[in-house]
């Protein structure tokens, strides 16, 4: 099976999988009653059919592709596979009608527009890993600014006494807020290693092509950080919760893609 074939395949079970959640989803309590396996099980394939296509485009003879589209598509499949493993254990499949498309949409960015940003070979595990960290940590919250948005969506059919069948399939608010802020904290750490090991083992974390990158990066960790401090100190939810959550990773979404966005696409196109 061809890699373009393989992607094809991922980007329709992606969109089964996130149609089927979003029915269930729309049958209310008696939907919520349904099981997930079969939504979960299609989203699996896909999954699985995506790493395929990732493991051709990444890793490469010459080392480890990391272009714009690929890290797109990379950090796309980190989510999913996170957001699929926790819901066999937590309501949290509901994300997947949003991040299963976005999913399926960066697989076609990869295939279609090829970008190169070599890892070479021969660079250090201890830089491996901390790029790794940092991609993990930007999946994870990720997710939680999903969790955010529909968190959002939640607490306005609520304040406006809607409380249609699309809300009540969801779990309950304090529920929603508690999944919130399990996603945060596991990414604040995730974000702190990567920040950590940054420091330790990569030469000039504020050279210039890498500055932007640190500055934002901390940023970022501070409003994550001022969010579990407010969270723990004061008691911070609601919209609250949900604007420092979207803040954060905004900024650390541009610390991320930011400049590979001007140095891949931007300059390539102006040249």
């Amino acid at each position: 099976m061809t890699t373009t074939l393989t992607g094809g395949v991922a980007v329709i079970l992606y969109l089964v999988s996130s149609v089927l959640l979003g029915m269930r989803l729309a049958r209310g309590s008696e939907g919520r009653q349904q099981s997930k396996t079969g939504p979960l099980g299609v989203g699996m394939g896909a999954l699985v059919l995506h790493g395929l296509v990732l493991y051709q485009i990444v890793l490469t003879t010459s080392g480890i592709n990391l272009g714009i589209f690929n890290s797109f598509s990379l950090v796309a499949w980190l989510i999913v596979f996170l957001l699929l493993v926790s819901s066999f254990s937590q309501p949290t499949e509901n994300l997947g009608i949003l991040i299963l498309p976005l999913a399926s949409v960066t697989v076609c960015l990869a295939l279609a527009f090829p970008t190169q940003r070599l890892i070479d070979q021969n660079t250090p595990l201890s830089i491996e890993a901390h790029i790794f960290t940092s991609i993990l940590a930007y999946s994870v919250l990720s997710i939680a600014a999903v969790q955010a948005l529909l968190l959002a969506i939640q607490d306005r059919h609520l304040r406006n006494r809607h409380p249609g069948g699309f809300i009540r399939a969801l779990p309950p608010l304090q529920t929603m807020e508690s999944l919130l802020f399990q996603m945060i904290r596991l990414g604040f750490v995730l974000l702190s290693v990567a920040l950590l090991t940054g420091l330790l083992f990569l030469e000039d974390l504020f050279a210039q092509h890498l500055v932007h990158k640190t500055v934002l990066s901390i940023a970022s960790w501070g409003v994550f950080g001022t969010l579990l401090w407010g969270r723990h100190r004061f008691g911070w939810r609601g919209r609250i919760a949900i604007r420092w959550t979207l803040s954060g990773l905004a900024v650390l979404a541009i610390a991320y893609f930011g400049s590979k966005l001007v140095l891949e696409l931007l300059l390539n196109l102006a040249s």
